[in-house]
């Protein structure tokens, strides 16, 4: 579905009542994840006789709903995760945030809603990060972007709504995990599954997360960090975890990763993580790999190290799996060279450290 305007010029409307600098200030030195927020927010609409219209940075409050309104009902609903990222020099930079708006419009067209244009995505970001540039954390923390897409039409019918509202909120961020570097543990789901062929798993929607829960919650009762999803025909193929793409690290150099085909998020750090691997002359191998080669393989040594990677946590290796028949080890249990060397790689291209020649940063400020 296509709008039927052009992008729409963005006003702004400044918080008269922002948070008092210091306590913003208290607030970043912990920022924690995803439970602070700045004092403003990005809205747009879109209606089918109108296109996309009426975008503005506005004061961040509460989103008025009818009852009716068509996402409470029918789950019409998107999102994306990117970060603003506050180099040493303090440049504010994005990370190919045009790949985030790519991956926007392809889960617009695959939730049968409005695509929102590029450009009105990306300048949308950009002046959310410039209005709320005194939130962005230095260091190791950073700016957390959440653009979300729902279906705002006061209805009750199985069709795809008229009306939708674009948002856009931020929040600054730590570490994804708590214990930082440390390596996470794995539970593996056998019953329940995160997307099967033909479904929304390449769509960036809350469905799909919703689906992950319950999952999730019984690899917390199994005192794991994160679940990780097998095919839905099979239950055999290793896909992805509930929030995240893995890889797989192989003593002969070889880096393994399921492939994408429609039951996978194209992740824009799983594909940046297979353009370095390959320019450190690393062999990547998109394929699949079942849960039963995964045991063998740790346990016969030939893989030594296996990471999940995604917006929030960048990079976080594996330390140990659990499945309903035991667990093991992958290697040594402790995070591995080549995913501490690619995560400051890939941090350090973020942050504006080393020079970016791929033209992968966009820079704010």
């Amino acid at each position: 579905m296509t709008a039927t305007s052009t992008s729409p010029e963005i006003t702004i409307e400044f918080h008269k009542s922002p948070v008092p600098d210091a306590d913003r200030i208290k607030a970043l030195e912990t920022p924690g994840f995803g439970k602070i927020f700045t004092d403003h927010m990005v809205l747009a609409r879109w209606t089918a006789d109108k296109g996309w219209h009426d975008a503005k940075v506005t004061p961040r409050r509460p989103l008025e709903l009818d009852p009716a309104s068509a996402v409470l009902h029918y789950a019409q609903e998107i999102f994306e995760g990117m970060k603003a990222y506050k180099a040493d020099d303090g440049r504010i930079l994005l990370f190919r945030p045009e790949e985030n708006a790519r991956r926007f419009a392809k889960s617009a067209a695959r939730m049968a809603m409005p695509e929102v244009p590029e450009d009105l995505f990306l300048k949308a970001v950009e002046e959310l990060v410039r209005v709320d540039k005194n939130w962005i954390p230095s260091g190791d923390a950073s700016l957390y972007l959440r653009p979300f897409m729902f279906a705002n039409e006061a209805f009750l019918g199985v069709r795809p709504a008229q009306e939708y509202i674009f948002c856009i909120i931020a929040s600054p961020v730590g570490a994804y995990f708590k214990g930082g570097a440390k390596a996470v543990s794995l539970w593996v789901e056998t019953t329940y599954t995160r997307a099967a062929a033909g479904g929304t798993g390449a769509a960036k929607c809350g469905g799909n997360y919703a689906a992950s829960l319950v999952a999730q919650a019984e690899a917390a009762k199994k005192d794991c960090d994160q679940v990780v999803f097998l095919d839905a025909a099979e239950h055999r193929w290793v896909e992805e975890l509930g929030g995240m793409n893995v890889f797989f690290v192989m003593n002969d150099g070889s880096v393994v990763t399921p492939p994408l085909g429609g039951t996978i998020l194209p992740g824009i750090t799983r594909a940046s993580v297979i353009v370095l691997a390959k320019e450190k002359g690393l062999r990547i191998e998109e394929r699949p790999y079942s849960f039963e080669e995964w045991q063998a393989d740790a346990a016969s040594g030939k893989l030594v190290e296996a990471f999940a990677c995604g917006t929030a946590a960048v990079l976080a290796g594996i330390g140990l799996v659990r499945h309903a028949g035991g667990e093991f080890k992958v290697g040594d249990g402790q995070t591995g060279k080549l995913t501490t060397d690619l995560r400051q790689q890939l941090v350090s291209l973020q942050k504006g450290i080393t020079n970016d020649e791929r033209g992968w940063t966009r820079r704010v400020l």
